[in-house]
């Protein structure tokens, strides 16, 4: 994935349609020149609709396009026609794409499936025409129903990245190392905090022709679930993982420290997240002999895990084992 192309975060300006006036119409034929009413209704003003795709795993295509507008709908008329309704205009979006309110921050629904469709927008009635207000008091009534306007409002548009395995850890942890090592992926590594500003995906290939979907997620600090850093934005990600590789390293004071942290962080943001499977890989451990692995072992979380290294292919293969057991149980 060319990490320039990937966009998961747009803020769109949606407006839907006009719904269209009824009619005040009269029948007037040339044997019934004093009929009643037959105003026909508005159609409905257009909708802005998201659908899924599969065909997408970005939302670049919406990277410049600010505005979107649906049609309005036209105006009833006589003989009981009702007005076309607006033309609905479609946003083809990733699946895993979420809305929500710019304004108020509320979530309004999730995309789940190809094809999927939910009206972000929605288009104003049409107006009722003067054949629905007719009485036995009033049996011409001269009036009808104006259409309803169409709302605008600015939605945002957030995507979150699917994957079997999604990487968690604070910057540096080795893990878009791990992912270049294990797939074709080509992430960005330095040596320095947030290397990696945006989701990565690589396809690890795995015996038999088989392979995984791993996922290298910014890196977490430590107040991330409370939008320190840029750990806030990208937790999302995580959600839709069905495997949490927590990534510590070796050298690290505490690991045990920092898996409690790493952990609380996914909770404070949803605390569904802890019903997820977990495994623990020791990076960098090509540093260490069996003795300090031996001591580092007494204190480690009670989660599956590994002593690995990147750099000098080690422990990977058992690793990938490991995942694979975790994912078919």
């Amino acid at each position: 994935m060319a990490s320039d192309n990937f966009v998961d975060y747009v803020k769109i300006h949606g407006t839907s349609g006009n719904g269209g006036g009824g009619s005040t119409h009269y029948r007037r034929e040339k044997y019934i020149p004093m009929g009643g009413p037959d105003g026909g209704d508005g159609g409905r003003g257009g909708h802005v609709i998201l659908r899924g795709n599969t065909q997408l795993w970005t939302l670049l295509h919406l990277k410049f396009q600010k505005h979107v507008k649906a049609g309005h709908g036209a105006h009833g008329s006589g003989n009981m026609k009702t007005g076309s309704q607006g033309t609905d205009k479609y946003i083809e979006v990733p699946i895993g794409t979420i809305a929500r309110d710019a304004e108020t921050n509320e979530f309004l629904f999730e995309i789940s499936s190809d094809g999927e469709e939910k009206i972000l927008v929605q288009g104003g009635r049409g107006g009722m025409g003067n054949n629905h207000f007719k009485s036995s008091i009033n049996r011409s009534p001269s009036y009808s129903q104006p259409g309803e306007e169409g709302r605008e409002g600015w939605k945002i548009l957030e995507l979150k990245v699917l994957a079997d395995v999604g990487l968690v850890g604070f910057p540096n942890a080795g893990k878009s190392t791990l992912l270049s090592v294990l797939s074709d992926a080509k992430p960005e590594i330095g040596n320095y905090a947030f290397t990696t500003l945006r989701p990565n995906l690589g396809i690890v290939k795995y015996r038999d022709f088989r392979s995984f979907v791993m996922a290298d997620i910014p890196g977490i600090i430590e107040g991330a679930s409370e939008g320190k850093g840029i750990g806030l934005r990208f937790l999302r990600h995580i959600e839709r993982n069905s495997l949490l590789l927590f990534m510590i390293s070796a050298d690290s004071d505490d690991i045990n420290k920092e898996y409690e942290i790493l952990l609380n962080e996914l909770k404070q943001y949803n605390p569904e997240l802890l019903h997820k499977d977990r495994i623990l890989a020791i990076t960098k451990s090509d540093m260490l002999d069996d003795i300090l692995k031996q001591q580092i072992e007494v204190d480690l979380p009670k989660i599956p895990y590994l002593f690995i290294s990147s750099l000098a292919q080690q422990g990977l293969n058992e690793l990938k084992d490991l995942i694979w057991k975790e994912l078919n149980p």
